[in-house]
C-alpha cells in the first residue's frame, strides 16, 4: 500500500473517531482532524530529512496518536484495524487516566522511550504543533508550565530526531513572545 493510501485511510479512521466525539481543537471551532493533519505534516516533512525512518508507520501514528485517550475507542480495535506495533505507539503517547495530572506525562515519555524513534518523532511533532498562541483564557502560570513541558519533552526525548528536535526548540523560543 502506497503512503498515500494509508495516510487517506489512516485519517478518515481518525477522522470519524473524533467527529463522533464532536472534538474540535480547543479554544476554537476548528475540527480535531486538523490537529492530526498538521502534526502528519511535521512527520512527513521529518521523514524526507531523516535516515532510515519508516514514514509509513510514522504517519498511521501521528493521525491515530490521541485516539486512544481522546475517544472511546478500544486498542483491540487500532491492533485489528492497523497492526499491533501501531496500536503499541498509539498506546504509549496516551496518558494514563488511572495517574495523577503530574505523573502522566513523565509516565507516557517513559513509555515513548522504549519504542522506535517514530514514536519519539509524533510526541515531538505533536507539541510542536501545540505551541500555537495559547488561548485567551489561560493563565500566565498554565503558559509557562505548557512552555516548561514543551522543554521537558525536548530534553527526554532528545537523540529521537534531530530535525523534530530543532523545530521543537524554534517553537519553544517563539512561543508567548
Amino acid at each position: 500500500m502506497s503512503i498515500q493510501d494509508i495516510y487517506q485511510t489512516t485519517i478518515q479512521f481518525a477522522a470519524q473517531k473524533h467527529t463522533d466525539q464532536n472534538q474540535t481543537i480547543p479554544g476554537t471551532n476548528l475540527p480535531y482532524i486538523v490537529h492530526l493533519s498538521n502534526v502528519a505534516m511535521e512527520i512527513l516533512l521529518a521523514s524526507e530529512r531523516t535516515e532510515n525512518f519508516d514514514g509509513e508507520f510514522a504517519i498511521q501514528l501521528a493521525l491515530l496518536h490521541d485516539v486512544l485517550e481522546d475517544t472511546p475507542t478500544p486498542y483491540e480495535e487500532l491492533e485489528k484495524t492497523f497492526s499491533k506495533s501501531v496500536a503499541e505507539g498509539v498506546l504509549a503517547l496516551t496518558k494514563n487516566a488511572d495517574l495523577e495530572k503530574d505523573e502522566k506525562m513523565m509516565d507516557s515519555l517513559n513509555r515513548i522511550k522504549k519504542l522506535p524513534k517514530e514514536v519519539w518523532a509524533v510526541k515531538l511533532a505533536d507539541r510542536i504543533t501545540n505551541l500555537q498562541p495559547p488561548p485567551a483564557h489561560w493563565s500566565e502560570e498554565k503558559i509557562k508550565k505548557y512552555k516548561l513541558e514543551a522543554e521537558i519533552i525536548r530534553h527526554e526525548l532528545r537523540g529521537g530526531n534531530e530535525y523534530l528536535e530543532k523545530r521543537l526548540e524554534q517553537k519553544i523560543q517563539e512561543y508567548n513572545q
